[in-house]
């Protein structure tokens, strides 16, 4: 596929124990099935050719030759068929027998790799039948065609540098040092599984536990197919569980005791931006050998959920969750930072969602340190732009939570500062900067005179795009909200809306206010500037974002996954001057963010200078608005 994306389909076929012949059958129709629906890569469980639960039947003569003879008409099936091809089977060299990923494309065997870890333990007992292929290093004839028979073999795609794959078999996974972990070292993104995993209870779980954990430490995609119902029941069962897993997330699983395919796709840039991210992350391609394949780019058939809201957990248990632990990673922060200042929060309320989540953090630090909540200094400054609403909205909010409200009316002050600097009376930038920076000039005097601690309120959205006033809202003592994007502050006011029911209805009124700044007079006492009718929706610019920043992303890429997500909401056309909008403000605005004040890291993206974003002030954004005309 494009964008690196590969293609991905794991395979239970139905087996009869012993008989390769009539499993060949039942593969074969698994490899027509994922041919047609384009994978790239197709993996079927361990042994499958002959079943897993053989016993002695597997040191049988007339085993190896069915298997053989099955392994040659699965081989002429591929001709024509794009996937690589992994297939589990026995495989016998020099007397001794193995357990082998076979892997095939398009009529070819491009090599065979051995099972280094045989589990002989509780209901296993492989090393009574099997060899280790643990350090061999040699070639086979198969099929009447010579293919590498070892475990460290990378198979490369002869048209992407991305898309490399590698194999291990079932026990290889659950040892304290899989090799996996030298795969991924040698370069290989994908890391298949031919697994023969009996079901038990909790095992399932378990399983994944491992497979998100591998594919996590290695940042690799991990593709795992187990052994289904067909072999035999006399001790064990299996389920044929199928998992696709990429950097320590389940992109999707097969529900147990079902066999046939489960599909998915990887994407091989992100994995290898993430090898390059990662400074720790070792390479040693020592004793491996590259295999090349054909790798296919074409098509744009991508089956995999893709977000509207990548930065919010998409089940509402998840969600609360996360919700509860931001909102304890903000409030013990913020009350580390009032213990050791020894001040008082002070705080611009404003009757928006931004300034209330900061106020509900600094509600759970007051709780943590013991701290009297009328301590806390909220100040509401009215000004031209301040609609009934928002007002009300304040005031119901002081009384819910219970806290003293100052109010300082700005607009006097406004227009004597707008007189003495001769402005010329217009409702332009400096007209709405000046509210912006009387604010906080309030607030920090409020602070020095009443032993306060001011506590800015701006999120990671808007300082991406850079929607705030310099020295104004922008400027803080601690900004407790600069890692959190507008998509998630929404979700922990409702979240926070649930938990306290007697915030609830004074949050939930916020809730479904417009974004605003209110900087522009209100019409008949209603806002008359709304933010994302300005610069574009919120949800928008937090997906490009989030690819941008998160994975270093070329927009053309970004915008091809933003037309899946928002298909039914936005045209691809409207996406991309939003995206075009996200560009030039997000470079543009990087001196806003050079000198931004301290806030907790809440996520896996910061924009601070002093820790996840370094970027000079001139860099210029013309190379990415060129990649996203294409």
């Amino acid at each position: 596929m494009k964008y690196g994306f590969v293609k991905i389909a794991t395979a239970t076929p139905k087996v009869i124990v012993a008989n390769p012949s009539a499993n060949a059958i039942e593969i074969i129709k698994l490899i027509k099935q994922a041919n047609t629906n384009l994978a790239d890569l197709l993996v079927f469980p361990e042994l499958c050719v002959t079943g897993y639960t053989c016993g002695e039947l597997f040191l049988s003569d007339i085993l190896k030759e069915s298997v053989y003879k099955a392994l040659d008409v699965i081989r002429k099936s591929t001709i024509g068929k794009k996937s690589l091809i992994f297939v589990g089977s026995p495989i016998w060299k020099e007397g001794k027998l193995y357990s082998c990923a076979v892997a095939f494309q398009n009529g070819k065997i491009l090599g065979v790799v051995p099972k280094t870890y045989l589990p002989s333990y509780s209901e296993f007992y492989e090393i009574r039948h099997f060899t280790s292929g643990k350090n061999i290093s040699s070639f086979i004839r198969i099929c009447g065609q010579d293919a590498p028979f070892r475990t460290s073999i990378i198979f490369s795609a002869k048209n992407n540098e991305n898309v490399k794959i590698s194999a291990e078999i079932c026990e290889d996974l659950f040892t304290v040092s899989p090799p996996s972990n030298n795969h991924a070292q040698a370069g290989a993104t994908i890391i298949a599984n031919l697994s023969a995993s009996n079901e038990l209870i909790g095992k399932s779980d378990y399983r994944k536990t491992l497979i998100k954990a591998q594919s996590g430490r290695l940042s690799c995609g991990y593709v795992y197919a187990s052994a289904g119902c067909g072999e035999s029941v006399s001790d064990i069962i299996f389920s044929g569980h199928r998992i696709i897993a990429e950097n320590g997330v389940i992109l999707t699983e097969s529900a147990l005791f079902k066999e046939g395919l489960t599909i998915s796709e990887i994407d091989t840039e992100r994995l290898a931006y993430e090898r390059r991210r990662l400074n720790v992350f070792e390479t040693n391609s020592d004793g491996y050998i590259n295999v090349e394949f054909d790798f296919n780019e074409t098509g744009e058939n991508l089956t995999r959920f893709v977000s509207q809201l990548p930065f919010v957990p998409n089940d509402a248990d998840s969600l609360s969750a996360r919700a509860e632990l931001i909102l304890k990673i903000q409030s013990q922060a913020l009350a580390e930072r009032l213990k050791f200042t020894g001040l008082n929060a002070v705080i611009g309320i404003s009757g928006g969602l931004d300034s209330t989540l900061a106020l509900l953090v600094i509600l759970r630090s007051y709780e943590l340190l013991g701290k009297d909540k009328k301590d806390i200094i909220a100040v509401t400054m009215p000004g031209p732009g301040t609609s009934k609403r928002t007002l009300k909205n304040v005031a119901k909010l002081a009384k819910a939570v219970n806290i003293h409200l100052k109010t300082i009316s700005i607009t006097e002050s406004v227009d004597k500062h707008l007189k003495d600097i001769k402005h010329k009376g217009t409702k332009d930038i400096t007209y709405e900067n000046a509210q912006a920076r009387e604010r906080m000039q309030i607030l920090m005097d409020i602070a020095n005179a009443e032993n306060g601690y001011v506590i800015g309120t701006g999120d990671l959205s808007e300082n991406a795009l850079g929607w705030c006033t310099y020295n104004g809202d922008h400027m803080s003592m601690y900004a407790i909200n600069s890692s959190v994007p507008k998509t998630l502050v929404k979700y922990l006011v409702s979240y926070e809306a649930q938990r306290v029911k007697i915030y609830k209805e004074a949050l939930i009124d916020i809730l479904n206010t417009d974004i605003s700044p209110e900087l522009l007079p209100s019409k008949n006492g209603k806002i008359s500037q709304k933010t994302e009718d300005i610069i574009g929706p919120y949800e928008l610019h937090d997906f490009f974002l989030y690819y941008t920043v998160r994975f270093g992303q070329k927009p053309e890429k970004t915008l091809f996954l933003a037309a899946k997500a928002f298909n039914k909401i936005y045209s691809k056309e409207d996406i991309k001057k939003h995206f075009k909008t996200f560009l030039k403000r997000f470079f543009f605005s990087q001196f806003k963010r050079n000198c931004c004040p301290d806030g907790i890291k809440i996520g896996t993206i910061s924009l601070s200078p002093r820790g996840d974003w370094r970027m000079a002030t001139e860099s210029s954004a013309e190379e990415w608005l060129n990649n996203l005309k294409k």
